[in-house]
C-alpha cells in the first residue's frame, strides 16, 4: 500500500476516478448517435467536470468553459474557437461542424455564449455536455437546456461514503477519519482535498497502533477553502445572528431549545438555510462544517465562555447507547442518528469502553467491519483490557468462527452462515429474518434465500444479505437467477469494506475457464490490462475479450467489484 506522505507529494495530480458508475454510463449514453448529449448540474466542487473529463475521454471534442473574469465579455468562452468578430448566427453556423462540446461552469457564461450554447442544442448537429453549478442563477439561455426539455438533465448525488472511502484508500486513514471527512465536506470533493492536504502537512494525523493507518483527532484546520465555505454564513447574518451561530456551534453536538434563543434571528437564518429546527424546537447547525469551523475560528476567550463542560455530554451518550443496545436486540441495525459518540470521537475525547463495544457491534452487524475495530480500539484507548472491546475488535478481525459471537441469537446464525442451517433451524426468533434464511437455506429454496437477502438489507444486516444471495447462487436451477442473485450479492458485499467470509469466498469462480480465472484474479488485484497481457503473453485484445466474456458469466460489468468476486490478498475477514 503506498504510504500517505508519499500521497502527499502528489496532491497536485488528479485523484482516481472513483464510483459514478451508473452516472458515468448515462453520460456516455447521452454521447452516442442520435442523442442531443446531456446537463450535468450540481452545487461547486461535487465533481462534474472530472465525470464529464472521463466519460469524453479518447472522444474527439471542443471545450469551453465559463469564469468569472469574461462573464461580461460577449463569446469569451468561445474564442479559441472563433474569428476575432462574428455574429451569433455565424457563429452558430462556424460550430456547426463540431460534433461534440463540452461545456464547463456554463452558469458563468456571458449572455451571448449561453445564446449560442442554446442555438446548437436547438439546431441538434452537435452533442453536447454541459456542466452547470448550483447556486448563483445561471443564464436564461442556460438554465432553459434542461427546462426546455432540449437535453437531459443529470443532478449529481454526493459521493457515498463507501466510494469516499475507496476515493482515499491510498491515504492510509483509518475508518472514522474517513466517516468524517465524508460528513464534514459533504460531497464537495475540492474541499475534501483541501482538508487531506492540509491534514498531511500539519502533521495532525496521528499513528494508529498496529494498524499502519492514521487518525485525524482534534480541530478542524482552517484552510482558505474552508473560509470560503464559511463566508457566505457569515456576510448573512448580522452581529446578534453570529452570536446565535458560534452559540449553537459550541453547543454541539447537542442543539439548543428554540425558546432559549432570539426568534428573529432564528427565523432569518432558518430561511437563509444555516440553522435546522426540529418538531420539538431543537435547533441545530445546517451545515456539519460550520460548527467546526465556527469552533476553530473563535478566540480563546469566547471558546471558554462558550464550551460546555465534557461531562455534559455523558446522559446523551448514555442514551445513544441504549437506543443501539436496543436496536440490536431487535435484530434491526438500520443507521440512527449517533452524534455525541461520533463528536467524542472527532475532539478526541475518552470514549467510554461500554458505549464502543455496543457501537462496534452495531457496526460490525451491519457489515461495516473496518469501523467496527476502530469503535474498538477507541474503547480499548481508554480502557485497555475490557473483554467487550477485545471481544468486538477479535470479531471485526477474526475469521467467522474463530471467536464465539457474545450475543446467543447471533452465535447461533453463525451456523446458518456457515452453511449448517440444520444446527439453527427452529433455535431462532420464530418468523426473524434470521429465522427466515434458515429455513430457507436448510430447504436448499433459491426464491427463499434471495427473499430473505432482501429482507435482511430492509434491516441493515448487509453482510448478511450478501452471503444469502451469494447462497442462492450455488442453488437456483435457472441460471439467470442465479446471475441475478450474484449480481446482488457483490453490490452489498461492496458496501461491506472488504468483508470475506466462507458464503462469499470465490462467489462463481468455477463458471470461468482456467484462462478467464487467471486474467479475472490478476485484475481484481489492480493489473491493468496491458500489465495483464506482458505477464501473461497475451495481446491487450485477448486479455480484454477474456474479460468481457467473464464480466458476461459473473453478471457484472464493473471491474471494480471483482475483488468480491475472486479470492485477492490483504482483504478483511468477519
Amino acid at each position: 500500500m503506498r504510504t500517505y506522505e508519499q500521497d502527499a507529494k502528489t496532491l497536485e495530480l488528479p485523484w482516481p476516478f472513483t464510483g459514478r458508475a451508473d452516472e458515468l454510463e448515462l453520460v456516455r449514453g447521452a454521447l452516442t448517435a442520435g442523442r442531443p448529449g446531456i446537463v450535468v448540474t450540481g452545487p461547486a466542487g461535487r465533481g462534474k467536470t472530472r465525470l464529464i473529463t472521463e466519460a469524453v475521454r479518447s472522444t474527439d471534442h471542443a471545450r469551453v468553459t465559463g469564469t468569472p473574469e469574461a462573464r461580461d465579455l460577449p463569446l469569451a468562452a468561445f474564442a479559441h474557437l472563433l474569428p476575432d468578430t462574428v455574429s451569433l448566427h455565424r457563429a452558430v453556423r462556424a460550430l456547426s461542424g463540431v460534433r461534440l462540446l463540452v461545456v464547463d461552469d456554463a452558469q458563468l457564461l456571458d449572455e451571448t455564449s449561453a445564446a449560442l450554447v442554446h442555438q446548437l442544442a436547438v439546431h441538434g448537429r452537435t452533442r453536447l455536455v454541459v456542466a452547470a453549478a448550483d447556486g448563483p442563477p445561471a443564464p436564461a439561455a442556460v438554465s432553459r437546456l434542461w427546462t426546455g426539455e432540449l437535453l437531459p438533465r443529470l443532478p449529481l448525488d454526493p459521493l457515498s461514503r463507501e466510494d469516499t472511502a475507496q476515493l482515499l484508500a491510498g491515504a492510509g486513514l483509518e475508518p472514522l477519519t474517513v466517516r468524517r471527512l465524508h460528513q464534514t465536506c459533504r460531497g464537495d470533493l475540492r474541499l475534501l482535498r483541501d482538508l487531506v492536504a492540509a491534514l498531511a502537512g500539519s502533521g495532525r494525523l496521528t499513528a494508529v497502533a498496529g494498524t499502519g493507518e492514521r487518525a485525524w483527532r482534534g480541530a478542524l484546520p482552517v484552510t482558505p477553502a474552508v473560509r470560503e465555505r464559511l463566508a457566505p454564513a457569515l456576510e448573512r447574518s448580522g452581529p446578534g445572528e453570529r452570536d446565535l451561530l458560534e452559540r449553537l456551534a459550541f453547543a454541539e453536538p447537542l442543539p439548543l431549545p428554540a425558546d432559549e434563543l432570539d426568534l428573529a434571528a432564528l427565523e432569518h437564518l432558518e430561511a437563509d438555510g444555516l440553522i435546522d429546527v426540529d418538531e420539538h424546537g431543537a435547533v441545530t447547525l445546517a451545515h456539519p462544517l460550520h460548527g467546526p469551523a465556527l469552533r476553530a475560528t473563535a478566540g480563546r476567550l469566547r471558546a471558554r465562555r462558550l464550551g460546555r463542560a465534557p461531562f455534559a455530554h455523558g446522559p446523551a451518550l448514555a442514551a445513544e447507547q441504549r437506543t443501539l443496545a436496543r436496536r440490536t436486540e431487535r435484530l434491526d441495525v438500520r443507521p440512527v442518528p449517533t452524534p455525541v459518540g461520533e463528536w467524542l470521537v472527532a475532539e478526541g475525547g475518552p470514549l467510554p469502553a461500554g458505549y464502543a463495544t455496543v457501537r462496534a457491534r452495531f457496526a460490525r452487524l451491519r457489515g461495516e467491519l473496518r469501523e467496527a475495530a476502530a469503535w474498538a480500539r477507541e474503547g480499548l484507548r481508554e480502557t485497555a483490557s475490557d473483554s467487550g472491546c477485545l471481544t468486538e475488535l477479535a470479531l471485526a478481525e477474526g475469521r467467522l468462527g474463530e471467536v464465539t459471537d457474545p450475543d446467543g441469537v447471533h452465535a447461533l446464525y453463525d451456523a446458518v452462515r456457515l452453511g449448517e442451517p440444520e444446527r439453527a433451524v427452529g433455535r431462532l426468533p420464530a418468523g426473524s429474518v434470521f429465522a427466515r434464511h434458515a429455513d430457507a437455506l436448510a430447504r436448499a429454496d433459491g426464491a427463499a434465500l434471495d427473499q430473505a437477502a432482501e429482507a435482511l438489507a430492509e434491516r441493515g444486516f448487509l453482510l448478511y444479505a450478501a452471503e444469502a444471495h451469494a447462497q442462492a447462487v450455488r442453488v437456483h436451477r435457472d441460471p439467470r437467477a442465479a446471475r441475478l442473485s450474484r449480481t446482488r450479492a457483490v453490490a452489498l458485499a461492496r458496501r461491506c469494506q472488504g468483508a470475506r467470509t466462507p458464503a462469499l469466498a470465490g462467489l462463481v469462480l468455477g463458471e470461468l475457464t482456467a484462462r478467464q480465472r487467471q486474467i479475472v484474479t490478476l485484475a481484481a488485484a489492480g493489473l491493468s490490462n496491458r500489465e495483464i497481457a506482458e505477464r501473461l503473453t497475451l495481446s491487450v485484445r485477448t486479455v480484454g475479450n477474456h474479460l468481457y466474456s467473464a464480466y458476461t458469466r459473473l453478471g457484472t460489468g464493473d471491474r471494480d467489484a471483482l475483488p468480491w468476486l475472486v479470492e485477492v490478498p490483504e482483504t478483511e475477514t468477519a
